[in-house]
């Protein structure tokens, strides 16, 4: 017997890739759910239960479309189902600490916002009603007192191939070891190794992984592997940065934590950016639609593609402003950025093939040569533009 029960609030906010906000009028338009903005977003939470969703998260709308038919209609379910928009609504998306995509949420209503509980499950029909039930404290008629038993592994070491390394690490978060089964160090840290992912087994944000590069270069020379082992953090198929730090479990088990929760702004980087900005002393060339092509007309030009609220772009920023003041004054070279939440950049960004924040392309007398997938330190960044500059590379 099911018993009423206090009203409660419920949010899933999802944030999507920037090329789905382009790519949202070839497909179906997700109409069954409720449109939030930060105009009306607190008015409905208060006074409804919420399950929110952002409107152009290509994969996830149909999915979402469903849940939305079955709960909206129904006075019984106790949630409602809706959708917030980060390209559009940054400012709101930020005031939720939204920092990777997608990002799901519940919240009790006279609760504080702090208080939210982050959904972590699977994005499928099945998952999301558990879920639901599971927070409005909703259990089936015939359940029974039972001795809690540990969740079931989610998480363990993978070890992946040619078959499998591209859909596994296509979306979420990853953290891969790329080895040679003769490397003395890899043999070393192969414990470690089991050890963090076994730590990790019951977190389903993050999956922790490996690949024999003996068997399968090809991937790790698209990774830029050029020493046993390399570790690195790869999101939504993405290689973030390589990881360069201790490899004892605790160091590696801190990282992990830091990168798992969405990249945590530094303060120093916050307030560089904050500084240049107020003394109008950033060198790097801000872009925008009208004067994009002219100024990658000639040379070579570095360009971030970002959004302001994005964790990973402005933790790069900094560095960004770094690489531009090392070719200051250079008549070869222009470090740039174009800010894609901007309504004049939307078809630029869209044109460009942005997938997500950042993006970075190199360009030569106007062709788009490639995207930068290296990892991101100065040094990095700097020998890649050094490289490309006065060559005849096709490609990246």
């Amino acid at each position: 017997m099911l018993l009423p029960l206090k009203p409660v609030r419920l949010l899933l906010t999802v944030g999507c890739l920037a090329t789905a906000f382009f790519l949202v009028a070839a497909h179906e338009e997700d109409t069954t759910s409720v449109q939030l903005t930060k105009d009306n977003f607190q008015s409905e939470v208060d006074g409804t239960n919420y399950f929110v969703m952002c409107g152009h998260c290509k994969k996830l709308a149909p999915i979402w479309s469903k849940l939305a038919e079955a709960k909206n209609d129904d006075s019984a379910a106790q949630v409602k189902i809706g959708r917030v928009d980060c390209t559009t609504d940054g400012d709101l998306c930020s005031e939720q600490d939204v920092t990777g995509y997608p990002t799901l949420k519940f919240f009790k209503s006279n609760s504080a916002s702090d208080d939210s509980v982050k959904y972590r499950g699977g994005r499928d029909l099945d998952s999301f009603n558990a879920f639901i039930r599971e927070q409005l404290g909703l259990e089936d008629d015939d359940s029974e007192e039972t001795v809690a038993e540990p969740p079931k592994p989610v998480s363990p070491l993978v070890e992946l191939t040619d078959d499998t390394f591209a859909k596994h690490i296509s979306s979420g978060k990853h953290f891969v070891k790329f080895f040679a089964p003769w490397c003395g160090h890899c043999t070393k840290l192969a414990p470690t190794w089991e050890e963090l992912a076994k730590t990790l087994e019951h977190d389903t944000s993050i999956s922790i992984s490996k690949i024999d590069c003996t068997q399968y270069r090809p991937i790790c020379t698209d990774f830029e592997v050029k020493g046993y082992p390399t570790l690195l953090w790869i999101e939504d198929g993405k290689k973030i940065e390589k990881y360069s730090g201790s490899r004892s479990h605790e160091e590696l088990k801190a990282y992990v934590s830091k990168m798992a929760g969405g990249i945590s702004v530094d303060e120093a980087a916050a307030d560089a950016v904050d500084a240049a900005d107020k003394d109008n002393t950033s060198v790097v060339l801000q872009l925008s639609q009208p004067d994009f092509q002219h100024a990658i007309d000639k040379g070579v030009t570095f360009v971030k593609f970002y959004a302001p609220w994005c964790g990973h772009c402005m933790r790069l920023a900094p560095t960004w402003e770094q690489l531009a003041e090392k070719f200051v004054g250079s008549d070869q070279v222009k470090i740039a950025k174009v800010d894609c939440t901007l309504e004049v950049n939307k078809e630029l960004c869209g044109e460009q093939e942005v997938n997500g924040f950042p993006t970075i392309f190199l360009y030569r007398g106007g062709e788009k040569l490639g995207e930068y997938n290296g990892n991101r330190s100065l040094e990095d960044l700097h020998d890649f533009v050094t490289r490309h500059l006065g060559t005849d590379h096709d490609e990246l």
